[in-house]
C-alpha cells in the first residue's frame, strides 16, 4: 500500500506534463500526494475500522477537498444524499489495493472490491477495473508468478494482456477509463523487474500518470515485497500526519507481516 501511494506521488507531476520515457527523476521537487493516495488510505481505514467504504471515503475525502478529484466524484463527496453515478472511471481501481492485501480468499477479494467500487463506480467496467487490480494484488502477494497472474486476469476480465509496452506507448494518451488504463497499468507491472521499474513503466506511457503508477506500484509491492527504506521515508515526508498514521497502521498489519 505504501508502494501504491509512492506511485501516486511520483506520477503526480506527470499527469499534466506527460512523458514517454522511463528516464526521469523518481521524486520531482514538486511531487505531492493526490486523490489516489487519500482514497487508498480511506479504503485501508474502512477495513481497519469496520466502517463502510462510502463512509470512510467521504470522511477522508472531505478532509482533503483539494486533492484533485474528478467533478462527478466531487459532487458525490459533498452531496447530502450521495448515490453512485454509473462511472467507469479508474477512480475505483486506484483506491482498491488495500482490499487485495487484507482478504484471504479470491472470492472475498472480488466481493470486497465490488463493494469498494460500487458506492461511486457502479458501472460494470468500474467494478471490473477494481476487481482486476485487487485480484492482481492478492495473487501477487500469495506467490503467483507473472504468467499465472496474466492468465487469471485475462480469463476473469477479458483484458488484453498479451500486448507489450513498446507497442502501446507511442500512441497512448491520457485516458481515465478503467477500460483503457487498468490493463495498461497491469502490463506495467508484468513487464517490470522490480517495484521501481513498474512505476517508471506506468509514468512512461504518458497517460494518467499518478493513477497508473498508483495501480502498478500497489501490485508490484505485493509481488516484490515492501518498498525500500528510502521510498518509505520519502512517502512519510510527503503525506500528512493523518494519512501517514492510517497508512502505516495498515501497512504493518497486512503488508510487512
Amino acid at each position: 500500500m505504501i508502494g501504491a501511494i509512492a506511485g501516486d506521488i511520483i506520477g503526480s507531476v506527470y499527469e499534466a506534463a506527460p512523458i514517454k520515457t522511463t528516464d526521469f527523476p523518481l521524486f520531482a521537487p514538486d511531487c505531492r500526494f493526490t486523490d489516489d493516495s487519500v482514497l487508498t488510505v480511506a479504503v485501508a481505514s474502512a477495513i481497519l475500522e469496520g466502517d463502510s467504504y462510502a463512509e470512510s471515503i467521504r470522511e477522508f475525502g472531505r478532509h482533503y477537498p483539494d486533492a484533485g478529484y474528478g467533478g462527478r466524484f466531487q459532487d458525490w463527496l459533498f452531496s447530502t444524499a450521495p448515490k453512485p453515478y454509473n462511472s467507469w472511471g479508474n477512480g475505483s481501481a486506484m483506491r482498491v489495493s488495500p482490499v487485495g492485501f487484507a482478504y484471504e480468499t479470491e472470492e472475498d477479494v472480488l466481493a470486497e472490491a465490488k463493494r469498494c467500487a460500487e458506492c461511486t463506480h457502479d458501472h460494470a467496467e468500474g467494478i471490473k477495473g477494481a476487481q482486476a487490480v485487487a485480484l492482481a494484488v492478492f495473487l501477487a502477494r500469495k506467490g503467483a508468478g507473472k504468467e499465472a497472474i496474466r492468465d487469471t486476469l485475462t480469463r476473469h476480465f477479458g483484458y488484453d494482456l498479451a500486448r507489450t509496452l513498446d507497442t502501446i506507448r507511442p500512441g497512448y494518451h491520457f485516458d481515465v477509463s478503467c477500460q483503457r488504463s487498468v490493463p495498461e497499468s497491469i502490463l506495467c507491472f508484468l513487464e517490470s523487474a522490480d517495484w521501481e521499474t513498474a512505476v517508471r513503466n506506468a509514468v512512461s506511457l504518458g497517460g494518467d500518470a499518478d493513477t497508473m503508477a498508483c495501480i502498478a506500484g500497489g501490485i508490484a509491492e505485493a509481488f516484490y515485497g515492501p518498498v525500500d527504506a528510502a521510498i518509505y521515508d520519502r512517502v512519510h515526508t510527503v503525506l500528512s500526519d493523518e494519512l501517514w498514521q492510517a497508512a502505516t497502521r495498515f501497512y504493518r498489519l497486512f503488508v510487512t507481516t
